[in-house]
């Protein structure tokens, strides 16, 4: 797609994140176009996890502005934010393990508390629900997993069931934070191109991922920050031969193939 033309879906005006004393993020700006799908990427330590934490309610921002279609959503809670059209994954696979993996996606696609949504899950069920938990799980290619019981899948599959979970709210924008660890090269190229369809669907994406072959595959833009500050921003083929990003992440050899 053309980003340069897309309005922005998400604008990030001057945020900044601390922990105490701590500055994790001092001054940070940028948007994510709408249908799009954004790189998030730097060095272990660069505020990369910080950052979602503050867009996604998980960790109040010091100051700054995130506006989500013009609406600030600056410090509102997740549960909020799910009902606005933002949600995120987590690096670990966290899932209600007391729920099949169908359970566990009918509940995210309630949009409710836990409670609230197992007492509406069965005796009422939304037909547009439903087929979010579907479409959901077909996208991450976990329909064959949905009678299961999180103890009883892979690392790997739990890390798809956690997609597939974010997903079935059929957010706007979703934040992906390392969704390919524990993926095998074959899992995650076809994970990558599962992703890439979602903006079709009006499902924008975030992405924040150590594999660079999986970043510069799929992604329409990336940025890349280092010590809570955006170093460089553009298309994967601009970032792949940007001197700063390859002095400050990629390092001297980049052989992957990147996005135009």
């Amino acid at each position: 797609m053309n980003t340069t033309d897309a309005p922005a879906l998400l604008d990030v005006e001057s945020l900044s994140i601390r922990y105490g004393g701590v500055v994790a993020i001092p001054d940070l700006s940028f948007s994510i176009p709408e249908g799009s799908v954004v790189g998030l990427i730097g060095p272990n330590g660069a505020g990369k996890t910080s950052l979602v934490d503050g867009l996604s309610g998980a960790h109040r921002p010091s100051s700054g502005t995130v506006r989500l279609r013009g609406r600030d959503i600056t410090g509102e809670p997740p549960h909020t934010l799910a009902r606005r059209g933002l949600t995120r994954t987590f690096q670990s696979a966290e899932l209600f393990d007391d729920l099949t993996v169908l359970e566990n996606l009918k509940v995210a696609a309630e949009k409710l508390s836990v409670r609230r949504a197992l007492a509406q899950i069965f005796p009422r069920r939304t037909r547009g629900g439903q087929e979010n938990v579907e479409w959901a799980a077909e996208v991450a290619e976990i329909s064959h997993l949905l009678d299961r019981m999180p103890s009883q899948l892979t690392h790997g599959q739990r890390k798809l069931v956690g997609v597939a979970r974010a997903l079935a709210s059929r957010p706007s924008l979703l934040l992906l934070d390392e969704p390919a660890a524990g993926l095998d090269t074959t899992e995650t190229k076809e994970l990558g191109r599962q992703l890439r369809t979602l903006p079709t669907s009006g499902t924008s994406l975030l992405l924040i991922d150590h594999d660079m072959s999986l970043v510069l595959e799929i992604c329409d833009l990336v940025l890349v920050i280092d010590f809570g500050e955006l170093i460089a921003q553009g298309t994967p083929a601009q970032i792949r031969l940007d001197q700063h990003v390859i002095d400050a992440y990629l390092g001297q050899e980049t052989t992957v193939e990147a996005r135009p």
